[in-house]
């Protein structure tokens, strides 16, 4: 990890690090930046750039279940799923709200919202491959 401005790091699992490398790139936007395999083949460590931000992802164990796979099986989870909200996940600030919102539907991504406006500034909110949840927000 290279020194930068940022302060805080969000540090994301997934069941397969290496496929939502790849498609958080296609889909979101991000850079991949540094990638390192385990022994067995699965994402040890994955850092994907946002600018001059990055966000780190890996595949913890392969017991892991992702948001999608739990609420499957957890009524529980199931059920405060249902909130179209960031019950846990990432912001990212965008150049161009429309733009990228009309981008990430080229990829299937699970929307959670269309974009709204109002304070603080227009933003949509959408699930990942696995069910991890991103808001994105205009940047002034």
């Amino acid at each position: 990890m290279s020194a930068n401005s940022q302060h805080i790091i969000p540090m994301l699992s997934y069941e397969n690090g290496i496929a939502a490398m790849e498609w958080l790139s296609k889909a979101f936007g991000f850079s991949e930046k540094e990638k390192m395999l385990d022994d067995n083949g699965n994402l040890a460590h994955g850092e994907l750039a946002w600018g001059d931000s990055i966000i780190i992802l890996a595949t913890p164990t392969r017991d892991y279940q992702c948001p999608k796979h739990h609420r499957e099986i957890c009524e529980d989870a199931a059920k405060w799923s249902e909130v179209p909200y960031i019950i846990n996940g990432v912001l990212i600030f965008v150049d161009d709200i429309e733009k990228h919102y009309q981008r990430v539907k080229e990829f299937g991504v699970t929307f959670l919202s269309d974009i709204e406006t109002g304070g603080p500034a227009a933003r949509y909110r959408a699930e990942d491959l696995e069910g991890q949840r991103w808001m994105f927000m205009q940047k002034d």
